[in-house]
């Protein structure tokens, strides 16, 4: 799914007071944490992920794998927080006109 700037934008405004739904631990990125994320976004189709890592390299390839198992849009990426959008059957969020 390609979005629009026009749509991530609308994305991010809505993200913007949520709070993260699901926080990599110690073990990082396990099954366990991606069948969390995959429900997360199927109930919820807009959620932040907590990454807790301060190396830029290994946040990124952890979004990265996130997004490509998955199957969601990375929206951004602020400090330690991604933000993950995948329309679900029932499109709860309307998103803009291109």
């Amino acid at each position: 799914m390609n979005l629009s700037t026009k749509q991530k934008q609308f994305l991010k405004g809505l993200a913007h007071d949520k709070k993260p739904v699901v926080q990599l631990g110690n073990n990082g990125l396990t099954e366990g944490v991606m069948a969390e994320i995959d429900n997360a976004l199927n109930f919820h189709e807009l959620i932040k992920v907590k990454i807790p890592t301060d190396d830029r390299e290994e946040k990124s390839l952890i979004a990265d794998a996130i997004v490509r198992e998955t199957g969601a849009v990375k929206i951004q990426v602020i400090g330690h927080t991604l933000i993950l959008f995948k329309q679900s059957d029932e499109q709860k969020i309307t998103l803009p006109r291109r």
